[in-house]
């Protein structure tokens, strides 16, 4: 099992996994050379709603890439390729965890931003370039909430 694999299998990497996210950046290096030239669209924050048809009363949400309440206000969390980060109380962003200067996984979501430690990038929380080598901002995905989940799409 290569480690990509292991990380796509947990539902939730907390911010004090960062040691799996940084096996995981430096087995993605060997990508290097790879970048995306197009910018992101920019990402569609998700708000906490009633709980949707996926989520039954009491019983964890299947679809669900990461919990609300493991998201903290001002920060996020990597769970597989989704980067999901909550800027503002409520409000959940979904991105890319992969940057876009050399392809590496970020490694992880500290001091108000996400931090790839290939190359030492970080982006903002709604995934805009803060210190490069980057240039492009973190690709968006549509994130939403049902009940205490996030999930895709």
């Amino acid at each position: 099992m290569t480690i990509d694999e292991f990380i796509l299998r947990r539902r939730t990497v907390v911010a004090g996994a960062g040691a799996v996210a940084a096996a995981a950046a430096l087995t993605a290096c060997s990508t290097y050379g790879k970048s995306e030239s197009a910018a992101a669209p920019a990402p569609k924050p998700a708000t906490a709603a009633a709980p949707g048809p996926n989520a039954a009363a009491g019983q964890p949400n299947p679809n669900a890439i990461t919990n609300t309440a493991d998201v903290p206000v001002g920060g996020g969390v990597i769970s597989g390729d989704t980067v999901v980060t909550q800027p503002s109380a409520g409000t959940f962003v979904g991105l890319s965890s992969v940057c876009t200067h050399a392809g590496c996984k970020v490694a992880d979501v500290s001091g108000g931003t996400i931090n790839c430690a290939c190359h030492g990038s970080k982006f903002g929380l709604d995934g805009s370039v803060v210190n490069g080598p980057a240039t492009q901002p973190l690709a968006a995905k549509n994130v939403h909430v049902e009940g205490d989940s996030v999930v895709l799409g």
